[in-house]
């Protein structure tokens, strides 16, 4: 079996996507081509251009499978090298840009909508890490299709909920490595991308009220604030950073390189945070529940598929004061719990382990190609 597998904007997360996708098929032969994640909106519009031009040779050969995220401009890619017409083909979402969220004050850009609906289009299968983001995609488009100037030919709606199916990414079994200790002090972890859409000012509220309403003499707490950083990011976590050090509550801080460290802190915290604004499956905090975190997440994007309610706050995106009066109150409720010994348990996610999922991703390739002559 001869897969070709694209990676249109090869963040950390896609990455680690693909590597393990790859690794779980041992058997296969791959071909991977990515493209560093940097100039987003011209890797949208650019990759299948720029691949068709540097790596024609490579997309030419005979293959049994394509594989795409929906970073991928695939339309054009297949335009440029038309063998790639005739070969079945998943397209991956790890996110949309349908519903992907906008600073204040910007404008959605519907290139990239369009992108992802012609992508899509183009595709035999299309998989998406979570029903929220399915679902976000589906009725994006269907409200971009009426705001085109020409009327909309039939039955592209169908052909889009035809294809589509839920498959997440799944979680990798050194995650479940849960750290059975209690004496340490009351541990959170904020573990995400340091950008706006993480709601970085939300964090900061929230902690603002929570430090300024604890009782003197109370536990002693610690805070991990970790991810991925950029050369700009949020003024917010400087104040956030201000804020912890005044409380003596600074743990971990910035990117960390170590990947066994890094689950180690996860390991060791009682509570992964999010205040997401965008998380289209929420993967750093899946990783964290799987090293024995109990979530807490907003009552909001892909977080309610995964969670009960009492892993949830209420969400208020118009008023971001209210929800962070939400997460605060929480946060002073499982202290309180904590320091009396009775935090509830951490929720299970061994559904979306690599063990329970690798069957699903089977039966999603096989679907594709068990009909192709001369498949293995």
């Amino acid at each position: 079996m001869r897969v070709l597998l694209l990676s249109g904007y090869d963040a950390p997360s896609h990455r680690r996507w693909r590597e393990s996708l790859a690794a779980r098929f041992p058997h296969w032969h791959w071909t991977q081509l990515s493209l560093p994640p940097r100039h987003f909106k011209w890797r949208m519009r650019g990759s299948g251009f720029l691949w068709a031009h540097t790596e024609q040779s490579q997309l030419a050969e005979p293959y049994d499978l394509l594989i795409a995220t929906s970073m991928v401009d695939l339309s054009v890619l297949r335009g440029l090298i038309p063998s790639l017409a005739a070969v079945p083909t998943l397209v991956y979402f790890h996110e949309n840009q349908l519903a992907y969220p906008t600073r204040k004050q910007q404008r959605a850009n519907v290139e990239p909508q369009l992108v992802n609906l012609y992508t899509a289009l183009c595709a035999d299968r299309i998989a998406f890490n979570s029903r929220y983001n399915r679902d976000t995609f589906l009725t994006g488009v269907e409200q971009l299709l009426r705001r085109l100037p020409d009327p909309t030919p039939p039955g592209v709606m169908d052909q889009l909920q035809t294809r589509s199916a839920v498959l997440p990414v799944p979680i990798e079994p050194q995650c479940f490595c849960a750290d059975q200790t209690d004496s340490r002090p009351f541990t959170l972890i904020w573990n995400h991308r340091w950008e706006y859409d993480k709601g970085p000012e939300r964090l900061l509220a929230a902690l603002r009220l929570f430090f300024s309403e604890r009782e003197s003499g109370a536990p002693p707490i610690q805070v991990h604030i970790v991810g991925q950083q950029f050369r700009q990011q949020p003024d917010a976590f400087a104040e956030i950073q201000q804020l912890l050090e005044h409380q003596c509550a600074l743990g971990e801080w910035g990117y960390v390189q170590s990947p066994e460290r890094y689950r180690e802190l996860m390991a060791q915290s009682h509570v992964a945070l999010s205040t997401a604004l965008h998380d289209f499956q929420g993967l750093s905090v899946l990783e964290a529940v799987a090293a024995g975190c109990r979530p807490l997440a907003p009552e909001r994007e892909a977080y309610p598929e995964w969670f009960a309610e009492e892993f949830l706050y209420p969400s208020d995106l118009v008023h971001p004061e209210r929800e962070a009066r939400a997460l605060a109150d929480r946060l002073h409720q499982w202290a309180g719990q904590h320091a009396r010994g009775c935090l509830p348990a951490a929720p299970s996610v061994e559904f979306l382990s690599e063990a329970r999922l690798q069957p699903e991703y089977q039966a999603w390739f096989d679907a594709l190609i068990v009909n192709r002559p001369g498949a293995q």
